[in-house]
């Protein structure tokens, strides 16, 4: 039952409804920022910043128009912050999506570090990691994401990935027959999947998106190698405390 977000950046006005409506149901304060010389704001993902929208000036032919796209976590099958968690805080859920345990997360900061799209912030205050968590308060009980149930022009669309994969590759051939030679649709391959299908008029990175997202080989190193002995010294930390507890007994007795 894995959802998925469909965002058809041929709709989306750049509006920042998506943006607000994600502050307001995750209960997140508004971000103190500073105008940089351009229209996207704030400038990056934080810890009370889940979701924005990316404006993007194209070029072609002399002429000039805006790329709006809504990003935050890609919820990405092969997921770099699950591989290098160190106490399993980031775990997937039974809809497929990726979501932090503030009640484990130790703040490592691993996660944010090796995050392939930096949409991971860092609360220092509670010393936890948060991100997106694709409104898993809201789909669990039948609800859709608030940005998708607040976009205006239905650029956002939530439901099973099969369904709106079909969805967006209908989309992206409409767009080419309409004369946009370069329609795509992104998400479908990158990382084995994300749970953020785009169907873009242009080539990824003009949205500012990688072209071939790979994990880092730290992360898989780290993954790999690191971790198994992570699990075995916490094993070993156990069997102590069980040996010392069993010896106090002893003792006291």
């Amino acid at each position: 039952m894995q959802k998925t977000m469909l965002i058809d950046t041929s709709r989306c006005i750049g509006c920042r409804a998506c943006q607000a409506a994600c502050k307001q149901w995750n209960q997140l304060p508004a971000e103190k920022t500073e105008f940089r010389g351009s229209y996207e704001n704030p400038a990056r993902f934080s810890s009370i910043t889940w979701t924005k929208i990316v404006f993007r000036e194209h070029e072609e032919n002399g002429k000039v128009r805006w790329l709006f796209a809504k990003q935050g976590c890609m919820h990405c099958t092969e997921a770099a912050c699950i591989k290098v968690c160190p106490a399993n805080a980031i775990y997937r859920t039974e809809f497929g999506t990726v979501k932090i345990d503030p009640q484990r997360c130790i703040g490592c900061n691993y996660c944010a570090a090796n995050c392939t799209y930096q949409v991971i912030g860092f609360d220092q205050a509670a010393n936890v990691a948060r991100k997106c968590t694709f409104c898993h308060d809201r789909i669990a009980n039948g609800k859709e994401p608030a940005c998708a149930k607040t976009c205006p022009t239905g650029a956002i669309t939530y439901g099973e990935r099969a369904d709106l994969t079909a969805l967006a590759q209908q989309r992206a051939a409409e767009l080419q027959k309409a004369g946009y030679s370069e329609a795509n649709v992104y998400g479908i391959e990158e990382l084995n999947g994300l749970g953020m299908i785009y169907v873009l008029q242009e080539r990824p990175a003009a949205y500012g998106l990688l072209e071939n997202p790979r994990i880092r080989l730290s992360t898989v190193v780290w993954d790999y190698i690191f971790k198994p002995v992570r699990i075995l010294v916490v094993i070993a930390a156990f069997f102590a405390l069980w040996v010392n507890r069993g010896e106090s007994k002893k003792e006291s007795a």
